[in-house]
């Protein structure tokens, strides 16, 4: 079993800050991907921004230069700093994972429950 924990979400005003954090626990042999994605009301879930295999990260278009995805390895934890924050960056926040269960097992997702972001203008 799985878990994510996340935390961080709230309410700020524009141009405000927050930071967001996930730590992954339990049958986890190895993390292939791990970061955060987002859901606005009425729209289809995105990616914000991710760890891939091998360390690199993808960014969406529209947090670029504005929010920065950190990690503390060998703890399966990573960081979300959103600066700069604009009512469009208003959804709930969800942490993933693509992860092994054992060296040679398949990938498996795993999502969190999500945390709400709210931006006021």
């Amino acid at each position: 079993q799985v878990q994510l924990v996340e935390s961080g979400g709230g309410l700020v005003q524009a141009g405000g800050s927050l930071r967001l954090s996930c730590a992954a626990s339990g049958n986890i042999f190895s993390i292939n991907v791990m970061g955060w994605y987002r859901q606005a009301p009425g729209k289809e879930r995105e990616l914000v921004a991710v760890f891939n295999s091998g360390g690199s990260t993808n960014y969406a278009d529209s947090v670029k230069g504005r929010f920065t995805i950190s990690r503390v390895n060998g703890k399966n934890t990573v960081y979300l700093e959103m600066n700069s924050l604009k009512p469009e960056d208003t959804a709930v926040y969800y942490c993933y994972c693509n992860y092994k269960r054992w060296g040679y097992s398949p990938n498996y997702d795993y999502w969190g429950q999500g945390t709400q972001v709210t931006v006021s203008s």
